[in-house]
């Protein structure tokens, strides 16, 4: 029996593989890919047409079938967990963005009042 220990083969360490690039941050994920402008085209001989058209405006008759301003009910459906989620998601990507457009339609998902499934025939 030697004292010393022989080895076929030496022991290697795996090697770790690195990522190219960094993974996207939380902010990239919520945000989605980069949207390229669209450039300009160059300044050149424009030309505008404006044309004038008379109308003649009648007044319907009556008054019926009106209703007072403010006594009709918003259609309001029940919204699931996943539209608050989704909703409090765009809220959040309206308000780091600046679109404060997209952080009231996230406002009106998360309380069902967005106007999904608004025609329904019973």
């Amino acid at each position: 029996m030697p004292l010393t220990r022989t080895h076929a083969g030496h022991h290697t360490t795996p090697v770790r593989t690195t990522r190219a690039t960094a993974r996207p941050s939380l902010k990239q994920r919520i945000l989605g890919p980069k949207r390229v402008t669209p450039t300009r085209r160059a300044a050149g001989p424009t030309t505008t047409t404006t044309t004038t058209t008379t109308r003649t405006t009648r007044t319907t008759g009556g008054g019926h079938g009106t209703r007072a301003v403010g006594t009709g009910v918003h259609h309001k459906r029940h919204a699931t967990m996943g539209d608050k989620i989704s909703g409090a998601m765009m809220k959040l990507k309206g308000s780091l963005t600046h679109r404060p457009g997209l952080k009231a339609a996230g406002t009106r998902r998360m309380h069902g009042t967005d106007g999904r499934n608004a025609r329904r025939v019973y």
